[in-house]
C-alpha cells in the first residue's frame, strides 16, 4: 500500500471537461444544471476523504436529482475512460501518478484501470472526481469489487489521503522446507487505533496478498539462490547473513512495508537459512 501524490485535476474541471460536447441540447443542458449537485457531493465526499469517514456516506446524501445513475456512470465510460474521449487526457494523467506504474494498493502489479474508492454503481455522482480514482491493477480493482463501507473496520485504504508506510507492519518468516519459502503476515503496530489496524489487515486480506507476495518472494529465492552459495563458499553463514542485511536495509530505504523488505529481513534473521537453507 503505497501513498501516491494526489491529481491536480480538480473535481469541477474534470466533470465539466467529460460533460462538454455533448451533442443533444438538452441533455447537455441538464449535465449544466447538476453543477452545483455535483461539486456538493464532490466536497463531501473529499471532507470525508481526508478524515478517513468515508463510512458515514450514504448514498442518498450524494445522490443528484436532476440526472439518473446511468447517465452519470455513462460520462466516465464513454467520456473519460474511452479512448480519444473528451476526457481521456484526464484518465491517462491520473494513471500516470502510479511510481513506477505500479498498483499503489498491492505495491507489486502493473496498473492496468483506474478503481473507484467509492464504487461508481453506489455514487454515481462521483464516477468522474479525480480523487475518487485511484490507478490501479486489474487484480485488486477486481476484488475490490462494488463494496461499500459500513463501519471504520471497513474504511477503505486510500491511497491519495492514507500513508501507512512509516511505520513497520509487514512481517515475513522463513518457512523450512525443499525448497524454502516465505510466508507473510500483518502485525500493526499497539499505538495505532483499533479501526486504523483493522483497516490494514482487511486490505491485505481482501486484495489477498499473501499468496501474492509468497508467490514473487519464491522467485527471489530461486533467484538469489547462486550468489548465496558463492558467499558462503567465501564466508561463510556470516556473509549470506551480512548480504541479506545489506539488502534489507537498501529495500526498506525506498519501502519499509514491501515484500521485499520483509523477505530480506526475515531471511537475514533466520540462521538456518544463512547456515544452509538457501540451498536446501
Amino acid at each position: 500500500m503505497w501513498k501516491i501524490t494526489p491529481p491536480e485535476h480538480t473535481a469541477a474541471f474534470s466533470y465539466k471537461t467529460c460533460t462538454s460536447r455533448i451533442r443533444n441540447k438538452q441533455l447537455r443542458e441538464r449535465f449544466r444544471l447538476a453543477e452545483s449537485e455535483v461539486a456538493s457531493a464532490t466536497d463531501i465526499f473529499e471532507t470525508a476523504a481526508k478524515s478517513s469517514t468515508l463510512y458515514t456516506l450514504k448514498q442518498a446524501r450524494l445522490a443528484v436529482t436532476s440526472l439518473n445513475d446511468a447517465e452519470l456512470i455513462a460520462i466516465y465510460k464513454y467520456r473519460m475512460a474511452k479512448k480519444e474521449s473528451v476526457g481521456r487526457f484526464i484518465y491517462d494523467d491520473l494513471m500516470l501518478a502510479a511510481p513506477n506504474g505500479r498498483c499503489p494498493l498491492c505495491g507489486q502489479r502493473s496498473v492496468s484501470t483506474l478503481d473507484h474508492v467509492l464504487p461508481k454503481a453506489l455514487y454515481p455522482a462521483l464516477s468522474v472526481t479525480p480523487r475518487n480514482l485511484i490507478p490501479a491493477c486489474s487484480d485488486c480493482n477486481h476484488a475490490k469489487s462494488n463494496a461499500s463501507p459500513a463501519s471504520a473496520d471497513d474504511e477503505p485504504i486510500h491511497p491519495y489521503y492514507d500513508d501507512f508506510d512509516n511505520d513497520l507492519w509487514l512481517h515475513a518468516d522463513v518457512v523450512q522446507g525443499s525448497p524454502p519459502a516465505v510466508a507473510f503476515r500483518v502485525v500493526p503496530p499497539i499505538n495505532w487505533p483499533a479501526s486504523v489496524q483493522h483497516r490494514v489487515a482487511k486490505h491485505f486480506s481482501m486484495l489477498n496478498l499473501a499468496p501474492l507476495y509468497a508467490s514473487q518472494a519464491a522467485q527471489e529465492l530461486t533467484n538469489i539462490k547462486h550468489s548465496l552459495a558463492q558467499l558462503f563458499d567465501r564466508g561463510g553463514g556470516t556473509a549470506v547473513q551480512q548480504h541479506l542485511s545489506e539488502q534489507a536495509d537498501s529495500r526498506r530505504a525506498a519501502h519499509v512495508n514491501s515484500w521485499q523488505t520483509a523477505t530480506y529481513t526475515a531471511l537475514a534473521g533466520d540462521n538456518w537459512f544463512c547456515q544452509e537453507g538457501f540451498a536446501a
